[in-house]
């Protein structure tokens, strides 16, 4: 192919990638100043975009003037609100922050589905249609306008940083917050500008992609997931590379589609450039070089004696089990929903024990569960017992999970969960349509059990059987807390620091929780699938790892408890919400993340459910030091 063939790639790459850029100094902007990395960043974008299609398009207003209202309009709204978000989850753990920002992602999508319907929609330009010759080629002025307005707002807001009296702030605020308040600036003051600039720019970016996508609800609020890419390539700290990033990543994803247009097996690379670059970046960026926000925890846990005795936890026990062989009786033609509960549980559960045990952090879990499933189909259809391809389909997701802790070994906190961010969604455009999983159809299809007594295709026998399944990986989990490696695991997730200073192998700490994690999402994966006969790969998509995610720090942070409570919420719970009420779940979802993240972190704090119960009255409480220091003599021996 001849250069001037590559030509009207490179315009289109350039195009986009001026948006990607755009929209990864938003990014990159208020995480500096804040410490949030902002998943709900699209959800602003999407808001914008319908805004200024229901001013200009609806009501009439002429397009500048629509664009200046959504742009201060949202800038300014959602700017203050994410600022008190952000302040309020300062000094929460990380994952709070990501269930936060997830939150308004999945509120926004749910209302503009309620609001406009979950179909794509036309949005019609709004910028001179024309066109320019370039050297043989046609370059339309939206292509034009569209990259020099993303050149034109980097190199202003580079302007901005260097001369202007707030932008020296802002710049201030990230080296040492507390010196510049000394200085008579407050802190606050200048993060909530951030905030406002950042989505500022998240508001122009949706209003210049929408011509070219259109209004898709789930779209627009995903397609700036593309510039996190683009921030990677920025170290997550350098506005200027995080444009020239964009542009990188625009230009290999442009190039890459006419690459592979002959190959079909690998038509999913150009969409998975962005999170190739992000994962890839991660792992060869220096640590020295990602600032790692670690929230100020005690240096000791406060910790109280169970409120449950021995006793109390065995009655609790035997009574879920009589809950569990009731439901077929009492439930009706409702069974199926619990049987997806069931199913669920040793997903969250494995979700569990990463985040509330080791302190680790995977938005890719769905990729485990998807690879569990369709190795558990093509099992069963060699004729592999049921059983037997149950334990192996999650044994297979074990490497996967193997792979997605090489990141984990340098990397923690937000960057862990992007790095599986990343991970997850190259897993679903490169391999889900390969024959390796789902193939091109996008489904695959399992049977259920028929052995010795077992006959899986009566519900009531089949939910019995996942129960008894769920309940051994609960057991297991537990039992493995409660040993030597589960508390190398607690103590890797209260100090990574402090277990290597006592000569413990955190690498191997690392790759053995998240096989296990992977284990158990594997298994849970082949679960979904006999119990569904078929699923497709929707199924596995990347809303259901951030969804996963979301719900299950919602329900608190016990390891059995959060995901049982997890798993009724989202398959029980809304079977029962009369019809009326269903296309607002999304919304409530996303809220209820929200709201449980910004004003109920501080039930996840080390030390302060404690604390509580002893300002309610006298407990009997022992101050204990970390996990760590309590393992000093059984790490040394």
């Amino acid at each position: 192919m001849s250069l001037q063939d590559l030509i009207p790639f490179l315009i289109i790459g350039l195009t986009s990638g001026s948006l990607y850029g755009l929209a990864g100094i938003g990014l990159v902007l208020t995480f500096k100043t804040s410490g949030i990395f902002n998943f709900g960043h699209g959800a602003i974008a999407a808001l914008s975009a319908y805004l200024f299609y229901d001013l200009h398009v609806t009501a009439g207003v002429p397009w500048p003037l629509a664009l200046v209202i959504c742009i201060a309009g949202l800038g300014v709204g959602a700017g203050l609100v994410l600022e008190l978000v952000g302040r309020r989850l300062g000094e929460a753990r990380t994952v709070l922050g990501i269930v936060a920002t997830v939150g308004i992602l999945l509120l926004t999508q749910g209302f503009l589905t309620v609001r406009y319907g979950p179909s794509t929609l036309g949005f019609p330009p709004f910028l001179p249609t024309g066109s320019v010759d370039i050297d043989g080629v046609g370059v339309t002025y939206t292509q034009i306008i569209v990259a020099a307005t993303g050149l034109a707002a980097s190199a202003g807001l580079l302007v901005f940083f260097r001369l202007s009296r707030l932008g020296m702030a802002m710049r201030a605020v990230v080296d040492d917050p507390a010196l510049l308040s000394l200085a008579g600036v407050t802190p606050a003051r200048v993060r909530r500008a951030a905030w406002i600039i950042g989505c500022a720019f998240a508001a122009l970016t949706g209003i210049l992609f929408a011509p070219f996508l259109g209004r898709d609800p789930i779209g627009l609020t995903l397609l700036v997931v593309q510039a996190f890419g683009a921030a990677a390539i920025g170290r997550f700290s350098s506005l200027p590379l995080t444009y020239v990033g964009g542009l990188v990543v625009g230009v290999a994803a442009s190039f890459a589609t006419d690459a592979v247009a002959a190959h079909s097996s690998l038509i999913g690379l150009p969409s998975s450039i962005p999170f190739l670059v992000l994962f890839v970046a991660l792992l060869v960026t220096p640590a020295r070089r990602l600032a790692v926000r670690v929230p100020r925890l005690p240096a000791s846990r406060t910790r109280a004696p169970h409120p449950w005795s021995v006793r109390q936890r065995a009655l609790a026990t035997v009574a879920v089990v009589a809950a569990v062989l009731l439901v077929p009786e009492v439930v009706g033609n409702n069974l199926p929903v619990y049987i997806h509960a069931a199913v669920l549980m040793p997903i969250l559960l494995s979700l569990a024990l990463l985040v509330w045990t080791s302190g680790q952090i995977s938005l890719c879990h769905a990729a485990f569960a998807a690879f569990g499933a369709t190795t558990f189909s093509h099992l069963t259809s060699m004729g592999v017992p049921w059983l037997l391809a149950l334990a192996l389909a999650g044994l297979a997701s074990v490497p996967l999970g193997a792979i997605v802790a090489i990141p984990a070994i340098r990397l923690s906190g937000i960057y862990l969960a992007l790095a599986t961010f990343g991970f997850g969604l190259v897993v679903q455009g490169m391999l889900y349509t390969t024959s390796l999983m789902f193939g091109e159809n996008g489904f695959r299809a399992a049977p259920r059990p028929s052995f010795w007594f077992v006959h899986g295709a009566d519900d009531k026998v089949f939910f019995l059987l996942v129960c008894a399944i769920a309940g051994g990986c609960v057991l297991a989990v537990t039992a493995l807390r409660r040993s030597r490696l589960g508390r190398l695991l607690q103590a890797l997730g209260d100090s990574p620091t402090g277990l290597v200073a006592l000569g413990a192998d955190t690498t191997i700490l690392r790759f053995l929780v998240f096989s296990i994690a992977a284990l158990l999402a594997g298994i849970g994966g082949a679960l979904a699938i006999s119990a569904s006969s078929q699923v497709s790969m929707a199924t596995f998509g990347l809303q259901e790892s951030l969804l996963w995610v979301t719900v299950l720090a919602v329900c608190g942070s016990g390891l059995a408890s959060s995901p049982l409570l997890a798993a009724v919420a989202l398959a029980v719970v809304p079977a029962y919400v009369p019809d009326a009420w269903i296309p607002y779940q999304p919304v409530v979802f996303g809220a209820a993340a929200a709201l449980a993240a910004a004003t109920l972190d501080h039930r996840y704090s080390l030390g302060r459910r404690a604390a509580g119960r002893l300002r309610r009255g006298p407990v009997r409480a022992r101050v204990t030091a970390p996990a760590v220091t309590t393992l000093a003599s059984e790490v040394g021996s």
